[in-house]
């Protein structure tokens, strides 16, 4: 069932039932938060919106004639929300609203007003927030690369962490692919169509071992933005994250790093080697942590330990007094 807040969300923000160019398009969060903080003063839900006419939004919370009429216009479409999403059942694709209880705590807490309003979701929810470990790299890797992406992926289904990544061709599919050999758990959050993931995953989605997630329509087609967007929310889920490979100064796997270091999301560690690219080594001179190729090879080797060891250091360090 729907709360009537999680289908006031989707009518404003998803895109479900319009046409490709509508007139009144979904909010963004910048045109909605203003809205919410209204409502929160009058300790109201965003249900109530469903019951309001033009001139009720006008008066309750200060909108122009326009803006009131788009919301009316947008709010209006009830019945073919109701169509498109009784559409993606079969697929075992659901909505996941701000408004839900088990909307991903983390999200709340680390994006604050800028996490996503509506989200799409296929296979095991309960995974999304799970203690894990996000990987993320270009999609043209080398060999240490490569080993380190299988590596990190066997680890946590060895040791029950939830693999997080971007479910692309490289660092995704390979760290995906051996968290799931080893029997583990991955979350995937996609920058295009969650409608075709669904139909190339369906083993792990059957037997509960993978969630797809995505902050697009679930037929959406790839974009560049759209991949940079979702760039956070790969960071925002997890406790700790490993860059494999990264281009300097350019791409989505640079600018969803520096992102998380500058925030201070979560530990970002950096792979480490002689051949790494260029991108590595700036991120390291940004604030991300080392993480040696030599150290996935000792006999003794135990990630999240290695993991948890090196933040506690930098958090040391960091906490120290500087005398200028």
């Amino acid at each position: 069932m729907i709360t009537s807040d999680s289908q006031v969300l989707l009518l404003l923000f998803s895109n479900l039932g319009l046409p490709s160019d509508p007139d009144f398009p979904p909010l963004t969060l910048r045109e909605w938060n203003p809205i919410a903080r209204k409502l929160q003063i009058k300790n109201l839900r965003p249900g109530v919106l469903l019951d309001w006419s033009t001139s009720d939004l006008q008066a309750q919370l200060s909108l122009t004639p326009d803006e009131a009429n788009r919301l009316v216009n947008l709010l209006a479409r009830g019945g073919a929300l109701a169509i498109k999403l009784e559409s993606l059942k079969p697929l075992g694709i659901h909505p996941l609203t701000r408004a839900d209880l088990d909307y991903p705590q983390r999200y709340r807490q680390r994006l604050k007003d800028s996490a996503p309003a509506v989200l799409f979701y296929a296979g095991e929810k309960a995974l999304l927030g799970q203690p894990g470990i996000a990987v993320v790299g270009s999609r043209h890797l080398d060999e240490a690369g490569q080993e380190c992406a299988r590596i990190v992926g066997n680890y946590c289904g060895h040791s029950g962490l939830v693999l997080y990544s971007g479910g692309a061709k490289g660092v995704d599919t390979l760290s995906m692919d051996s968290a799931f050999e080893a029997s583990g758990f991955a979350v995937g959050v996609l920058a295009d169509s969650l409608e075709k993931a669904t139909r190339r995953c369906q083993e792990p989605l059957r037997k509960g071992q993978l969630c797809l997630l995505t902050p697009y329509s679930p037929d959406a087609g790839f974009s560049v933005g759209a991949a940079m967007g979702r760039n956070r929310l790969i960071y925002c889920l997890a406790d700790y994250a490993i860059v494999v490979a990264s281009d300097a100064e350019t791409g989505g796997t640079w600018a969803g790093s520096t992102e998380a270091i500058k925030n201070g999301w979560l530990p970002v560690f950096v792979l480490e080697h002689d051949q790494m690219p260029d991108g590595n080594k700036l991120l390291l001179h940004k604030g991300g942590l080392t993480l040696t190729y030599s150290s996935f090879n000792k006999s003794s080797f135990k990630l999240e330990e290695l993991l948890k060891e090196k933040s506690a250091s930098q958090s040391e360090a960091a906490s120290q007094p500087k005398l200028f």
